[in-house]
């Protein structure tokens, strides 16, 4: 099993066939759907029935897991298996944004799976009642989530004709990248893996003031354009959240084209954004919070279709936010904090027992601070083989991925000029050649791992 981990390695941010000849528990459906800057990418929805609980005896309910199966270009005597370890959301959202795997499958003669990861998308273990509590979250971990991925793709290597000497590569962007690593690591009789800035600050002291004057909070609003108008200064604190998230996501998605992976955006959005903003200290208040105000509007309202602008909102209805709040509440700990000096944000130390006790008191849970580095080795991963770490210089989570090569098959690969998981988009006329040849190598250390299983069975 291979795989490439796209983007950044977040266990590491410490710092800062047809179905035909499937059985029964594997129901499907013909599904195609349009890529905005590519042509429809064609795919059968398939449904395994998986283990509530891997690893105990007390649950033994299953579930309906849901994965996407292509198979236009499959070579089926051998032809290798490229594995998409699904993210926290709908993997038909991911499938549709991971373009690499469409474009390499043809020359590599591979079939296509993309695996929805557990309590997202359509594969909720105990349906609408998924979420109700902590006992049905409690079966919402990367270790059940990796053990349905091996079982998975033991199921489709036994029951899919010409699959059984077929080498799986399991591919991954941001969290899917981590599974991606980690299902090496963790089942490596299952599959290889590709496990895959400048900035401007502003004083966000502004925002407080205004919203301390007379009519500041009524300006606010009406500058922003928000739908749900501030009404305390309380409540500018939250906003001042969401304008962190919003350059954070901004900055994941600074691609050299169009697209609308979190949110519609144009070429280099982190260009547009900064043709607004007012650099020197001339400038009035206003003056200042109404670049910012238009640098936002980029990022939620590059169509001009919204009406307001909704501080709710983010990324994009296709990722499962509460999960993955639950997820980073239990095992997926990432100590995140900004000192104002190397970073554009006001100062805010890593607070871990306030961290903990906001998840005791959204789900009755409280994390385990180093529980992912326990399971997973943390940056102790030497004795693994058959990783490829790609990092884009311009995604903002690049420092907790692992940048520098451990050895002859643990790889690391920086992308200049490229943001978030770069590498496992679409081709385009318009990629820097970093990304060009990160692929061309990504492929190049598929067919030699390919080869060499093939030598060994």
């Amino acid at each position: 099993m291979r795989l490439i981990n796209t983007a950044l390695l977040f266990l590491l941010l410490i710092l800062s066939c047809k179905a035909l000849g499937l059985k029964p528990q594997l129901l499907g459906r013909h599904t195609a759907q349009t890529n905005s800057q590519h042509t429809s990418v064609s795919y059968k929805t398939f449904y395994f029935d998986q283990q509530i609980d891997h690893f105990g005896f007390l649950e033994n309910g299953t579930f309906k897991q849901r994965y996407l199966l292509n198979d236009q270009h499959w070579h089926k005597e051998g032809g290798p298996i490229l594995f998409y370890t699904g993210n926290e959301g709908d993997i038909t959202w991911f499938c549709n944004n991971t373009g690499f795997m469409w474009d390499v499958a043809e020359d590599l003669g591979a079939l296509l799976v993309f695996a929805e990861h557990r309590y997202y998308g359509e594969s909720m273990p105990f349906g609408e009642e998924s979420y109700s509590n902590a006992k049905y979250l409690n079966y919402l971990t990367s270790e059940q989530a990796l053990a349905d991925f091996a079982v998975l793709i033991k199921a489709l290597k036994k029951t899919l004709p010409g699959a059984q000497k077929s080498s799986v590569i399991a591919i991954g962007g941001s969290y899917g990248g981590m599974l991606a690593a980690w299902l090496r690591m963790k089942y490596p009789s299952a599959v290889r893996m590709l496990f895959c800035v400048s900035s401007y600050g502003f004083s966000w002291t502004h925002l407080i003031s205004f919203s301390f004057i007379g009519e500041g909070l009524q300006w606010l609003s009406q500058e922003f354009g928000l739908c749900n108008p501030l009404k305390t200064p309380d409540e500018v604190y939250g906003f001042k959240a969401w304008l962190q998230e919003t350059w954070v996501n901004l900055a994941m998605v600074d691609y050299p084209y169009e697209a609308n992976f979190l949110q519609p955006l144009p070429a280099w959005p982190v260009k547009v954004v900064c043709k607004n903003l007012h650099f020197n200290t001339g400038v009035s208040d206003k003056q200042l919070l109404n670049g910012i105000s238009q640098a936002v509007r980029v990022y939620y309202n590059y169509t001009g279709d919204a009406v307001c602008l909704n501080t709710s909102q983010t990324a994009t209805g296709n990722l499962g936010f509460l999960g993955w709040f639950y997820q980073s509440c239990t095992e997926m700990v990432m100590p995140i904090c900004t000192d104002g000096v190397a970073d554009m944000f006001e100062p805010q130390p890593w607070n871990f027992q306030a961290f903990s006790d906001e998840c005791y008191n959204q789900f009755r849970v409280r994390p385990r601070e180093d529980w992912a580095e326990i399971v997973y080795g943390g940056r102790n991963i030497s004795a693994h083989s058959n990783i490829i770490f790609s990092n884009g210089n311009l995604d903002p989570w690049m420092s907790g991925g692992v940048t520098r090569s451990l050895s002859e098959s643990l790889v690391a690969i920086m992308i200049d000029g490229g943001a978030h998981h770069l590498d496992l988009r679409y081709n385009s006329e318009f990629d820097p050649e970093s990304v060009i040849k990160t692929r061309a190598l990504e492929v190049r250390y598929f067919k030699q791992w390919i080869k060499q299983a093939a030598t060994t069975q």
